[in-house]
């Protein structure tokens, strides 16, 4: 196998927590047909930003193709509070869609492979390849995958310093070996997964500390001080394994993408600027004629 340049790094863009926090983050944004714009608006923003701050050699927006059945045998209500797409975010899916095939950025979305399944998947071959990964998410399920290769941007954090070892550590109080069990413990109100009624983050934490995992703090129950915490973990024991299985990611999936397939590529600025000028971005359109016009300068 040939060796990796070392600057190879892959940045994978969450797709659907892109735009949702697009759309609810900008309100009242439109076209000048009149068809709302603010999710386009926001997600081009963010892949922007983030494409400035990582430098990616690969860029890939990872899409949900649906819920995993496998999940939803094991928990019925799996994810099942979640409200329907607004249709005002719905139509701009496509046109997003456009904009990133424009751009020269690959999109992945296969039905029934949740997006986290294909990030972690995606996330370990690059890994395996000698690239470093950059993950812009703001799901804790991917501080499973972090290690001195693989880095979290969350898009919520202001600083703009992506989450290591150590800031998953100082965020949950276990590390990220320890994240399938901590959220066994804790559960995840965002996948609608119960855990171990009485144990909170902190306790959690605390726990995996002193037994390490799991598996170790329940062949020393009887070593838990503490009454009601052993009741409750021995009553939820069924739930935790179940919850195990249903946070772990899944990384055997079917049609991986080729990660050449997923190398950056070259921009059509004729269909960007055709675009732009549908949605109405003037300072877009604006900076992308500035831009063309000084390459043709320098030529």
């Amino acid at each position: 196998m040939a060796a990796i340049d070392k600057q190879m790094r892959i940045l994978i863009i969450d797709g659907h927590a892109f735009a949702y926090r697009a759309f609810f983050g900008i309100r009242d944004l439109s076209s000048p047909s009149g068809q709302p714009t603010n999710a386009i608006y926001g997600f081009i923003n963010m892949i922007e930003k983030f494409e400035a701050q990582v430098l990616p050699s690969h860029t890939v927006v990872v899409w949900d193709g649906g819920l995993d059945e496998g999940r939803v045998e094991e928990l019925s209500d799996y994810k099942d509070q979640r409200d329907p797409m607004p249709d005002d975010m719905e139509v701009q899916l496509d046109e997003i869609e456009a904009y990133l095939e424009a751009s020269g950025i690959a999109s992945v979305c296969h039905e029934g492979v949740e997006a986290d399944d294909r990030i972690g998947q995606l996330t370990k071959t690059a890994e395996n390849e000698g690239f470093e990964v950059a993950i812009a998410s703001s799901d804790k399920d991917f501080f499973q995958l972090v290690n001195n290769k693989v880095k979290i941007w969350n898009p919520s954090d202001k600083s703009g310093e992506p989450m290591d070892e150590n800031a998953v550590e100082i965020k949950t109080g276990v590390r990220p070996h320890q994240i399938v069990d901590w959220l066994s413990l804790v559960g995840d109100a965002a996948d609608n997964i119960p855990g171990v009624p009485g144990i909170g983050v902190k306790t959690a934490a605390s726990i995996l500390k002193e037994f390490g995992s799991v598996d170790s703090l329940y062949e020393r129950l009887g070593e838990v001080k503490r009454d009601k915490q052993r009741q409750a973990l021995v009553a939820s024991e069924s739930d935790v394994r179940r919850n195990q299985e249903l946070v772990s990611l899944k990384l055997d999936l079917e049609e991986e993408p080729e990660l050449d397939s997923l190398r950056k590529g070259f921009e059509d600025t004729v269909q960007l600027e055709k675009l732009y000028e549908k949605w109405g971005f003037k300072a877009k359109l604006a900076n992308l004629r500035e831009a063309r016009q000084s390459v043709m300068f320098d030529e």
